[in-house]
C-alpha cells in the first residue's frame, strides 16, 4: 500500500510538470509572449539563471532566445530586453508605454511603493518633476551646486592627506565625501566624516527621519496631491541612497582602473596641468576642453556598467512589441549592460579603453550606445548631478595626488565582488603620493 501511494504521488507531480509545460508552451512563441527556457513548476528558471551573475546569465540565454527573451524569476514571468536597437525601442521610442517601474521586493519592503524610484503613475510623475526641480534651484543665489562638490573636495583631499602616502581603503571616504553633497544640498550644511550623527546616516538611511531639519509642507486640504510627509521622506531617503552609493562606488571603481592602467592616469594628469594648473581647482567648465579626460570618465562609467540588469521596468496594459504580446504587468529587464557592451559600437568592449570615446584626431566622440543611467521616462534624475561630482572628484584627486598600487598593476584585479543587480568592485587600497 505504501508503494502504491508513493507511486501515486510520483505520478500527480508528473502529470502536474506535464500539463505545467503544456500550458507554458501554449503561451509562447510568436503572437505571444517571447519564447525561453523552459520553467520549472514554482521553481521557475532556477536551473538557468544564476543570480550571482545575471547579466552574464542573461547574455548566454541571449545566445539562445534571441534579444527578446522570458525567463521565471519563481512562477513569475520576465521579459528580458538584450541588445541596444531592442532596449531602445521599448525605453525611448516607446518610452510611455514601457515607463512603468516593475516591482522589486526591496522596494516594497524599503518603499512601500512610494518616492521616485520605485513609485508609478501621477504620483511619480509629480516626485520626479519636483525632484528635477529642486536639484535645478538648490544653491541658487548663495552657491551653486557646483560650488559644493567643489568644497567638499577640499575635505576630501584633507581626508587623503591625512594617511601621509601609506596604504588605504577609499571606501569610507568617499561615501562620505558624496553623500555630504547630498546632505549640503538638502540639508543646507555638510558634516565632518567623523560626526556621531553623520556616521549614522551612513550607517543607516533611517535616521533621515531624525536629521530633517524642518517639516515641508504638507497638503491637507490637496487629498491627491503626492507632497504629503511620508513620501517626501522617501524621496530624500531615494536622493541619499542613490545619490550616494551609485556615485561614489563609480569613482571608487574609477580609481582602482586608473591603477590597473598607470599610463591612463598619467594621461589624465597631463591635460589637467595643460588646461588647470596648480592655481585653481578643476571645473566643470574646464570638461570641455579635456576630451582624453572626459573620455576617461565615460569609459569608467562604460566599462564597469554599475547597475548591469537595470531596474525593472512594466507595462501598464497588454503591449504588442515585435512579434510578440507583453501581459499587462508583466515585469521587463532592460540588459543595460549589453548596451554598454555591444561590439558594433565598442570595438573590445571588455577592455578599458578611453579610444571608446575618442575621434580619430582626440576629440571626444559621443554614442548613443551610454545608459549607465539607463534612458527614457526613468533615466535616474539625478544624471547632471552624478556626472559632475565624477568628474570633479576624478581630477581634483589626481590634480593633487598620484595613486599607487600596494601590488603590481598587472596583479590588481578588476573583476566585480559581486555582480547582481549591481557591479560592485572588489576591496582595494592604494597610497596617494603628493605631487
Amino acid at each position: 500500500m505504501e508503494l502504491l501511494g508513493a507511486a501515486t504521488v510520483v505520478l500527480l507531480v508528473c502529470i502536474a510538470c506535464l500539463l505545467s509545460v503544456a500550458a507554458w508552451r501554449g503561451k509562447y512563441g510568436k503572437g505571444k509572449m517571447p519564447p525561453g527556457p523552459t520553467p520549472l513548476p514554482i521553481l521557475g528558471n532556477v536551473l538557468q539563471v544564476k543570480p550571482k551573475n545575471l547579466a552574464k546569465t542573461l547574455q548566454k540565454l541571449s545566445e539562445e532566445y534571441g534579444p527578446i527573451f522570458t525567463v521565471h524569476l519563481g512562477s513569475n514571468p520576465v521579459v528580458v530586453l538584450h541588445g541596444y536597437d531592442v532596449v531602445k525601442e521599448a525605453l525611448i521610442d516607446r518610452a510611455d508605454e514601457f515607463a512603468g517601474r516593475g516591482r522589486m521586493p526591496i522596494g516594497d519592503r524599503a518603499n512601500n511603493g512610494l518616492g521616485i524610484v520605485f513609485s508609478n503613475n501621477e504620483e511619480w510623475l509629480q516626485v520626479r518633476r519636483f525632484a528635477l526641480s529642486a536639484l535645478r534651484n538648490f544653491g541658487m543665489g548663495k552657491r551653486s551646486i557646483e560650488e559644493r562638490i567643489q568644497e567638499e573636495t577640499e575635505y576630501f583631499l584633507e581626508e587623503i592627506d591625512k594617511t601621509k602616502g601609506t596604504p588605504f581603503d577609499p571606501t569610507f571616504m568617499l561615501s562620505c565625501a558624496i553623500s555630504n553633497v547630498i546632505c549640503s544640498i538638502v540639508f543646507g550644511k555638510r558634516y565632518d566624516y567623523k560626526d556621531k550623527k553623520f556616521l549614522a546616516l551612513m550607517n543607516n538611511m533611517n535616521n533621515i527621519f531624525e536629521m530633517m531639519n524642518s517639516h515641508w509642507g504638507q497638503e491637507k486640504d490637496c487629498p491627491n496631491s503626492s507632497f504629503y510627509m511620508k513620501n517626501l521622506i522617501t524621496c530624500t531617503f531615494d536622493l541619499f541612497i542613490a545619490g550616494t552609493e551609485t556615485t561614489s562606488t563609480t569613482i571608487r571603481y574609477g580609481l582602482l582602473l586608473l591603477l590597473k592602467h598607470p599610463k591612463i592616469q598619467e594621461k589624465v594628469q597631463e591635460e589637467i596641468d595643460k588646461v588647470v594648473g596648480q592655481s585653481r581647482r578643476p571645473c566643470v567648465a574646464d570638461r570641455i576642453q579635456m576630451p582624453y579626460t572626459d573620455a576617461v570618465v565615460y569609459e569608467i562609467q562604460r566599462f564597469i556598467s554599475l547597475l548591469p540588469v537595470g531596474l525593472p521596468h512594466t507595462v501598464a496594459k497588454d503591449t504588442h512589441f515585435r512579434e510578440y504580446v507583453i501581459p499587462k504587468g508583466t515585469t521587463i529587464f532592460p540588459i543595460l549592460d549589453s548596451v554598454l557592451h555591444d561590439s558594433k559600437e565598442f570595438l573590445n568592449p571588455n577592455e578599458f579603453n578611453p579610444g571608446h570615446f575618442l575621434n580619430a584626431n582626440g576629440t571626444f566622440r559621443k554614442s548613443e550606445f551610454f545608459m549607465p543611467f539607463s534612458a527614457g521616462k526613468r533615466i535616474c534624475p539625478g544624471e547632471g548631478l552624478a556626472r559632475m561630482e565624477i568628474f570633479l572628484f576624478i581630477t581634483t584627486i589626481l590634480q593633487n595626488f598620484t595613486l599607487k598600487p600596494t601590488v603590481n598593476p598587472q596583479e590588481l584585479n578588476i573583476i566585480p565582488a559581486l555582480s547582481g543587480t549591481g557591479n560592485v568592485p572588489p576591496a582595494y587600497q592604494l597610497c596617494a603620493i603628493p605631487r
